[in-house]
């Protein structure tokens, strides 16, 4: 490799890690799980308030398949029985203008324990679709309504906020 090439690779390896850190995305998953009973099953963390579906970060070298497992297994000791099925991605402006939060739906699989509380997890269960408990958040809300529907799922997590307007 003459110095040219070795340039051009160097400066390629540069622009690729000022982008990392210019434009870093964060990338979530979240996963609707569904039984025969038709119940969902959600969490209650200890540092957010509300319900919400299990899930967390994509890791580095991870597929967002291999995160939902990871993220069920240790929020709510799920195994999955079959592959899980893709719901959506959606843009979660709330936060971060570069979050985005893939959700995927489990209908086949098997709970080895039940979870109990710990530092992160303040509480698990399975609901009945039609009583969620208070304090389910709104996207967990839509996210249900739209697998349960079938209807096409929305581009954001949540609605764009409303400008408030004084009078």
């Amino acid at each position: 490799m003459d110095f040219a090439e070795a340039l051009h690779l160097a400066l390629g390896h540069l622009r690729h890690a000022w982008f990392r850190i210019a434009r870093p995305v964060t990338l979530g998953v979240q996963g609707i799980v569904l039984d025969d009973q038709a119940r969902v099953f959600l969490v209650r963390h200890t540092y957010v308030p509300g319900w919400h579906f299990p899930g967390g970060g994509v890791e580095a070298g991870e597929s967002v398949v291999e995160a939902l497992l990871r993220e069920l297994h240790e929020e709510g000791h799920i195994e999955a029985d079959s592959p899980p099925a893709w719901h959506g991605i959606f843009f979660n402006d709330r936060f971060s203008r570069r979050d985005h939060i893939v959700v995927m739906v489990l209908r086949q699989f098997h709970q080895t324990s039940p979870r109990g509380a710990d530092a992160e997890i303040a509480e698990t269960g399975f609901f009945p679709v039609d009583q969620l408990p208070a304090g389910t958040t709104s996207a967990a809300r839509a996210r249900l309504q739209e697998v349960l529907t079938g209807s096409t799922p929305a581009e954001r997590w949540l609605p764009p906020r409303q400008a408030h307007h004084s009078q």
